[in-house]
């Protein structure tokens, strides 16, 4: 457009100084044939006659040049009149092209909050992947959603949560979510909703639940999320199939799971986030039971440094004594409360049973004394997959464990420390380094 205006600019000057031109040589012509107003000596008649018709012609060829010129110059302003005018209309539609083009990239972005959440998300190596921009989260629509949940039917349950249910939505054909409902008001309710957007649209990790969008419709908040079809850990442990579609290896891959979205959350973050809420409930698990870390209202970003200020958070079973005591705060607090899961994993026992009516016993009060001793340890192992292991690798993850849940916070390892202790114990096939025959695999992960 730029270069086109430059081309009508150079045309016109170029007209202007043909025109001047023109003038120029009028000028000049004019003066060589105009009589000079100095007096002239007589001649004879016959010459004057002869001058006289001379000056006839000049004069006549004078007019005809002056009109010449005259039509010629009403010829070029007609046309330079043309062509500023063209110009105009042009700068004019190309000035409209860009004011509708800006305009309906602001229509786009404000209709976001109407479009269904199937047009913002795409298949992608079996998963649910964002297309909005990075960092942000689509702001979904209400009546949307409540359709998609066949209005928040009971049938549609995922789960239970302190503020509210988790309900299982289908978008259409292809496309299904999960989407926590937060109902209330409520100071807290409002503070972990705005916790979990503000965390959660900043993250990116395979072992971190991807939030797809939210909504805040009154007084209620939606969450929508990938849908993770194996439920939580807590659901496969201590639910219906006690822990039987969970074998060894599979039981190692989601611990090494978890430790990856910890370590992610504890070293890569910056400022680096305590979950201060990790527990086998908040673990959930994909169609190939890969694990991912949810439900980040309780988070903390740069807990240690803030630790006075947080009020006391979590779940009983799982926060860590010197959190629980002393208020303390750290990312030894979430190593403990992995610590706790280990030992679900190992043991499929709750992190807190009953034991009379008024008494309760913690799974680490009745692991402790067995669990440190090799010859009682394979006997208190959950019956799912008891002498399924190498005893080697039992007793190293029970290790593990020990050091996770110890009193005293130093003495707990980092997860980065953990990470690289549970590596060579996943099969390379589940993302570990442990070399597995094929066969054997596959009977374990079918068995």
């Amino acid at each position: 457009m730029k270069s086109f205006i430059g081309f009508l600019f150079v045309l016109i000057l170029d007209i202007k100084i043909i025109i001047f031109t023109n003038a120029t040589h009028f000028i000049v012509t004019s003066d060589i044939y105009v009589p000079a107003s100095s007096p002239i000596p007589s001649i004879p008649s016959s010459v004057a006659d002869i001058s006289s018709g001379s000056e006839e012609n000049v004069m006549k060829h004078h007019i005809t040049s002056s009109k010449k010129l005259l039509i010629g110059l009403i010829s070029a302003s007609s046309l330079m009149g043309i062509i500023i005018l063209f110009t105009i209309c042009l700068w004019r539609f190309h000035r409209k092209n860009i004011y509708e083009s800006s305009k309906n990239g602001a229509k786009k972005k404000d209709s976001l909050k109407g479009l269904p959440l199937s047009s913002l998300i795409s298949k992608s190596n079996g998963g649910l992947k964002t297309i909005s921009e990075k960092g942000r989260v689509a702001v979904m629509d209400y009546n949307l959603l409540e359709s998609a949940t066949n209005k928040f039917g009971e049938s549609e349950i995922l789960g239970v949560g302190g503020f509210g249910c988790v309900y299982k939505a289908k978008l259409d054909e292809n496309c299904s979510v999960a989407v926590k409902r937060l109902d209330g008001g409520s100071q807290d309710a409002v503070k972990e909703f705005q916790t979990e957007v503000d965390l959660l649209s900043k993250i990116q990790h395979p072992n971190i639940i991807t939030l797809l969008g939210y909504c805040v419709h009154d007084e209620t908040r939606l969450l929508v999320y990938e849908l993770m079809h194996n439920g939580s850990l807590e659901n496969q442990l201590h639910g219906p199939s006690s822990g039987s579609n969970l074998t060894w290896h599979c039981r190692m891959k989601i611990a090494l799971d978890t430790a990856r979205g910890l370590e992610y959350l504890h070293e890569n973050c910056k400022p680096s986030v305590i979950h201060r809420d990790l527990k086998s409930s908040n673990i959930l698990l994909d169609s190939s039971f890969n694990a991912k870390l949810s439900d980040f209202g309780l988070a903390v970003m740069d807990g240690a440094q803030n630790k006075n200020n947080i009020q006391l958070s979590g779940t009983l079973g799982y926060v860590a004594p010197e959190y629980l005591l002393d208020g303390k705060l750290t990312d030894k607090s979430d190593v403990y409360a992995f610590g706790i899961v280990l030992l679900e994993l190992l043991l499929g026992r709750r992190p807190v049973e009953k034991l009379a009516e008024s008494q309760c016993q913690s799974i680490v009060t009745w692991a402790m004394p067995q669990i440190t001793d090799r010859s009682k340890l394979p006997n208190i192992v959950d019956p799912v997959i008891r002498y399924t292991m190498d005893l080697k690798h039992l007793y190293q993850v029970a290790a593990v464990a020990v050091l996770c849940v110890q009193p005293e916070p130093s003495y707990r390892p980092l997860i980065t420390d953990v990470l690289h202790s549970l590596i060579p114990l996943v099969p390379a096939e589940l993302g570990g380094t442990l070399r597995v025959s094929q066969t054997r695999l596959s009977a374990s992960i079918e068995s």
